[in-house]
């Protein structure tokens, strides 16, 4: 087992070599934002990069927030060598590159869940729910991750301009829906009970990019990512009114702000440090309420 505890050595930036239990030889490593002050009962926030698998600029995004904030951020980064293309990242590694299913236990969609049972056994953190932001490709790997199940000590999980969802509708294959994939309207409830926000921003609009889901089954969900995340939040209220429960699913649009992973972060870590101050299984804003603040204003360079 890793020993975790250089993750909290000093206050700052940490960053730490790190192999899940279930891929021994496939490396991650693991971009710690600790704050100046530190004490075992505080939460940690797991965060997911985009495309680039960027995971220190992750890492950098967050410090800012963790002394206002009260946690620890942990950016885990999937190296292109250890976890190669989207199968092994927005998708969990699922199905392998000629579709055959793979067993549930090589699906990366654990890594992280793993990672804080062992943040506990360790004691790096006694706090029994975490924190969960993924923005782009990572926004993609965090609700196809809790359509799975993967939901266990989640106080709160946002998803920030995902390129596709896996809409909650079992008549849709995977990955653009959950079916085919052994789900019934018996797992809804619980996957539309969770504090899940959906955040987009506004000028999240651009379709150009090398990296921009264009495929026909894609462009079916909506003509950009904003409009995408739209679609997501509309289909998973829908499908709680089908069949009879509550969505508790947030939509938060921050104003002014395109495919930007730093800007996206500044946005998400208030909510996210509010759900895990109330110890929280709702988000703090309410649905529709932008939780921008003044950062949308300020002109930050754009990444994925």
């Amino acid at each position: 087992m890793t020993d975790l505890s250089p993750l909290i050595a000093r206050p700052g930036p940490n960053t730490l070599s790190y192999f899940d239990p279930a891929f021994p030889d496939r490396r991650l490593i693991l971009h710690a934002a600790r704050p100046a002050e530190w004490h075992p009962d505080q939460p940690i926030v797991l965060v997911h990069h985009g495309v680039a698998r960027n995971g220190q600029d992750y890492r950098d995004y967050w410090l800012p927030h963790v002394d206002a904030g009260g946690f620890l951020a942990i950016a885990i980064e999937f190296p292109e060598d250890s976890f190669p293309e989207y199968l092994w990242y927005n998708f969990g590694n699922l199905h392998t590159k000629d579709g055959q299913p793979n067993p549930r236990e090589r699906w990366t969609f654990g890594i992280g869940p793993r990672l804080f049972t062992a943040l506990r056994a360790q004691g790096i953190t006694t706090s029994p729910q975490y924190g969960l932001f993924g923005h782009s490709a990572g926004g993609q790997y965090v609700h196809r991750m809790l359509s799975f199940g993967y939901r266990e000590h989640i106080a709160i999980a946002v998803s920030a301009n995902a390129g596709t969802y896996a809409m909650p509708d079992l008549a849709i294959d995977w990955p653009w829906g959950i079916g085919a994939v052994g789900l019934t309207d018996a797992d809804l409830p619980a996957l539309l009970d969770l504090p899940l926000t959906i955040m987009t921003g506004t000028e999240d609009t651009k379709t150009t990019g090398r990296f921009f889901p264009k495929g026909p089954k894609s462009m079916r969900q909506g003509p950009h990512r904003h409009g995408r995340a739209h679609a997501y939040h509309r289909l998973g209220h829908e499908a709680a009114t089908r069949i009879g429960v509550h969505c508790r699913w947030q939509l938060l649009d921050v104003p002014g702000v395109g495919h930007d992973g730093r800007r996206m972060s500044d946005a998400a870590a208030p909510v996210i440090a509010a759900a895990l101050r109330q110890g929280a299984t709702r988000p703090a804003a309410p649905r529709g309420q932008s939780a921008a603040g003044d950062f949308a204003d300020t002109a930050t360079p754009a990444s994925c």
